[in-house]
């Protein structure tokens, strides 16, 4: 049974105030919804990890209310690093830099790195101000969906395993849908030269550009544990088939220059590959909804943003 509290943005003050007392916020972010903690509360994090079946060792985002608060959780943070945040933050983009004593080994998964963003999303950052205005440093928070599985980009897809698991001092902030849909770029900034671990909205020629000089580009292995960084993530219980024939009866989601089979479900025909990204996992949701037993998914070509759809696509179509 579902026993959570949702809230609206008159609340923020409240959602604030129990991630202080040590309770779980679930919030909107402009990627996905978050499952939140406070990220210095041991207990708080554990839960965290406890419902969504994560591996201890992988570590957390941590999201924060100011440039300012970055300077908190991380030491040796390089001049383009700093540059990266002033010009992209609010937004999806999380940096990975050493990290400072604050941030535990329960939080980065006993790294020697913290991932930290600032969301641009209104309520998300409300809330993140009103929780640093009670001292809090940080919230930490994983998208709101078990271990690998297929991220909530509304209130209604919050996975219901985890719901049922939420108490009655938990909250959930409804802040209607994410604006972009899929997780957040992560750049590792601990070295000389940065490097992208998971493509997203902020992609390698917007940073290319800002900065004026190359990057590691996406085929680096990096050593550094991030999220998304399985090769099988991001899955629904339906099976995920890319680039062949959809059958009678199976679902499809594809731009809408495709056409639509006779006899196949129609999730989605998106315009753009913006407006892909925004519904994709919508219509993965919608698709285990159905309880369909294919999903047959197109996906954009090209570069930037499509291949961060790619991206998440090719580890949620793993066998």
């Amino acid at each position: 049974m579902k026993n959570y509290l949702t809230l609206g943005q008159n609340d923020v003050k409240k959602a604030a105030k129990s991630l202080k007392d040590g309770q779980l916020v679930v919030f909107p972010t402009e990627t996905v919804y978050g499952l939140g903690a406070d990220a210095t509360n041991q207990r708080a994090v554990a839960r965290v990890y406890e419902l969504k079946a994560r591996p201890q060792d992988h570590p957390l985002i941590v999201h924060i209310a100011s440039v300012d608060q970055l300077f908190d959780w991380a030491i040796d943070i390089p001049n383009y690093a700093e540059k990266l945040a002033e010009k992209f933050w609010p937004g999806p983009m999380t940096l990975i830099l050493k990290k400072s004593e604050i941030a535990k080994d329960f939080v980065t998964g006993s790294q020697a790195t913290i991932g930290v963003r600032i969301p641009s999303h209104p309520m998300a950052q409300s809330l993140l101000i009103e929780f640093n205005r009670l001292g809090g440093l940080g919230i930490a928070a994983p998208s709101v969906n078990k271990f690998g599985e297929v991220s909530a980009t509304t209130k209604e897809m919050i996975d219901i395993e985890i719901a049922n698991l939420l108490t009655n001092k938990d909250l959930v902030l409804d802040g209607g849908k994410s604006s972009i849909g899929i997780e957040s770029t992560i750049i590792d900034c601990s070295n000389k030269i940065p490097t992208i671990l998971r493509p997203g909205w902020i992609t390698e020629e917007m940073i290319t550009k800002f900065l004026d000089f190359k990057i590691i580009d996406l085929k680096y292995k990096s050593s550094i544990k991030h999220s998304g960084s399985f090769q099988s993530h991001y899955k629904p219980k339906c099976k995920i088939i890319l680039g062949q024939e959809p059958q009678i009866g199976d679902g499809m989601f594809a731009l809408s220059k495709f056409k639509t089979p006779p006899g196949v479900i129609r999730l989605g025909a998106p315009r753009t590959v913006e407006e892909f990204a925004r519904n994709m996992y919508l219509a993965l949701s919608l698709a285990d909804r159905k309880k369909m037993k294919n999903i047959h998914i197109i996906p954009p070509e090209g570069k930037g943003l499509a291949e961060a759809i790619r991206d998440r696509l090719k580890k949620a179509s793993h066998t």
